[in-house]
């Protein structure tokens, strides 16, 4: 009876102990499941339960200074795999219609594994109708394959402006990694020109409608009837200072030439014209790029990459005599009433260096008419090394101009640092004369030569030259300006009328621009034709107009052409005229509302 009571008991605690022992390990699951896992099994919950589906938002287009639209959006189509529905079994006949080799299916999947198997990933972009129609009729086939309509870039102006605006491309798995907080794989980000600078605004913000979906990941129904979506809130319009009509001439003028053309509002520092030549066609760039038009560009001798506005630094021959000019007058080393008498040529320190001519007696704004070499010659060595480089850096070269783009050169001004370290402490004097006239090693950029050019436009006065003037608000298109940065030379008003004397008489005295004079616009400029030990000459001019009231400051470069004069002036001459022509014949007409009774006006509008 003992023993049958002991086995009860044993039984007993046994059973006991199965109990609590199983409740406890079920008690320590429960727990470890609900508290310490408990992030992890949320996330898996969520992802069972509900689908975020990103909308991607419309990026910000460019307008002119008119409200020309200069870069717009259009739709495209773009293929899209989700992974964790897909069977990969359908690779060959997929790549098959959108036209790509084996494997190319399988490596965009390999290289998106990282992320959730619920993310669609981005297949192709731009594929054909033909394509999307074949995607229509065999969806219920293609478990995890859709396509999107998205955006690519349009340029509906007509003009070319790669330099500029720059181009979208699809993100880099290394810029991924450094912008992984905003960007997935497969979204567009800007590469170059104002795409890039200007990104953050452009691209706008991501918005999500979430989706009830069941065990097997179809799409039962809306979350909470779309009350928990985040709408996409579209990137910002840019407003650029560009003139259309002034690109286009200039984009024209230089087909066929390597070169560039930048003009310039002098008063406020807006770009109006910004064309390099060669360049490359944008719309080649808008979503998918060929491997053939990439070789092309890359082995063209001419670098249709290269940014020459911006990063062609080279010796800016004549022009630079303005500068040198302006630092002798504010110096005190000469006056107007100064004059040389120029002879054709003259040995500094041992080398002999000759003009273009013998111009007998000249002052300085005789000088820059004729664009004299003797009298600069001269100059450098009556200014002084040391303050010439001090001017030159006033004007702004040797440094960057702060254009909010970037991919900008600093050119290159000596000093005699730098020549005591080519040369030793005992440099060749010879030297400061071929500076004199802007050759030798100085070498500056065109962005650098319109800001300089508008310096001396508007009496020393200008702002940091920009391509874009400010954004528009979303809500009520209101334009919202950037600031920039004032620059002032702190220098006398008198002594640039003296240098702008010289620049008039360039064009409508008898100077070397005498060919480019318009009955019509006064204009003021200088020419310079800058060596090169490689071919032919580089042509440079630099002008603004009207002369009284200037409105518009231009550099212009042609490489390996010759004369300044002949090939850079009248470029110049042509972007001058499509601005202000336009700009007299907006004030003819403002003239004549004005003057018109109000009532009549009222009728016309009416109409």
């Amino acid at each position: 009876m003992n023993e049958d009571r002991f086995a009860s008991v044993s039984r007993k605690s046994i059973v006991y102990f199965v109990i609590v022992g199983a409740f406890a390990l079920l008690g320590f699951r429960l727990f470890q499941m609900q508290v310490i896992e408990h992030a992890s099994y949320k996330e898996q919950a969520a992802e069972n339960a509900i689908k975020p589906i990103e909308i991607t938002p419309l990026r910000g287009v460019f307008y002119d200074r008119n409200m020309n639209v200069l870069v717009s959006n259009v739709p495209a189509y773009t293929l899209r795999i989700t992974p964790a529905d897909y069977d990969t079994s359908l690779n060959n006949i997929i790549e098959t219609v959108i036209g790509e080799k084996p494997g190319y299916i399988n490596k965009i999947l390999k290289e998106n594994r990282v992320y959730s198997k619920y993310i669609p990933v981005r297949i192709k972009r731009d594929i054909d109708f033909k394509a999307v129609s074949w995607l229509e009729e065999n969806s219920e086939h293609l478990p995890g394959v859709d396509y999107i309509v998205e955006m690519q870039r349009g340029y509906p102006a007509g003009i070319r402006g790669s330099h500029m605006f720059g181009y979208i491309r699809e993100i880099t798995p290394r810029l991924l990694e450094k912008h992984k907080i905003y960007y997935k794989p497969g979204d567009m980000i800007g590469y170059s020109g104002i795409e890039k600078a200007y990104e953050r605004i452009l691209r706008g913000v991501k918005g999500y409608n979430y989706v009830l979906v069941n065990a097997r990941r179809k799409e039962i129904g809306k979350f909470k009837d779309g009350a928990e979506d985040i709408p996409a809130i579209k990137g910002k319009d840019l407003v650029l200072g560009i003139d259309s009509d002034v690109q286009r001439v200039a984009e024209e003028c230089l087909q066929g030439r390597r070169g560039a053309a930048v003009a310039m509002d002098p008063k406020t520092g807006e770009i109006l014209a910004f064309a390099s030549a060669p360049d490359f066609d944008l719309n080649q760039f808008a979503y998918v790029t060929s491997r053939d038009y990439l070789r092309k560009l890359y082995t063209d001798p001419d670098k249709p990459f290269f940014n020459r506005v911006t990063s062609a630094a080279l010796p800016p021959g004549s022009t630079f005599k303005i500068m040198e000019a302006v630092a002798a007058l504010d110096q005190g080393d000469i006056t107007t009433s100064f004059t040389i008498d120029c002879r054709g040529g003259q040995t500094f320190f041992g080398r002999y260096f000759k003009d273009d001519g013998a111009h007998g007696t000249v002052n300085v704004v005789h000088a820059i008419e004729h664009s004299c070499d003797f009298f600069f010659y001269n100059l450098i060595y009556k200014i002084g090394m040391k303050e010439w480089d001090i001017y030159a850096r006033k004007f702004g070269f040797g440094k960057k101009t702060g254009l909010d783009i970037d991919d900008e050169s600093s050119g290159f001004i000596p000093t005699p640092k730098y020549y005591q370290k080519v040369y030793g402490s005992n440099w060749p004097k010879s030297i400061m004369a071929s500076l004199g006239i802007g050759q030798g090693e100085v070498s500056i950029t065109p962005i650098q030569m319109v800001q300089y050019c508008s310096l001396i436009a508007n009496d020393g006065v200008t702002y940091t030259p920009h391509l874009v003037r400010g954004y528009l608000t979303n809500k009520d298109k209101k334009l919202v300006p950037f600031a920039y940065k004032k620059i002032d030379l702190g220098i006398r008003k008198s002594i640039f009328d003296i240098v702008k004397q010289g620049m008039f008489l360039v064009v409508n005295g008898s100077g070397t621009a005498a060919g480019i004079k318009d009955k019509n616009i006064e204009i003021a400029g200088k020419t310079g034709t800058a060596q090169n030990p490689h071919g032919k000459d580089h042509a440079w001019f630099i002008g603004f107009a009207p002369f009284n009231n200037p409105k518009i400051a231009v550099a212009v470069l042609v490489e390996n052409v010759g004369f300044g004069a002949t090939y850079a002036a009248p470029i110049a001459k042509k972007m001058i005229e499509a601005y202000l022509e336009k700009d007299k014949l907006n004030e003819i007409e403002k003239s004549i509302q004005s003057s018109l009774p109000k009532n009549l006006i009222g009728e016309a509008v009416a109409h």
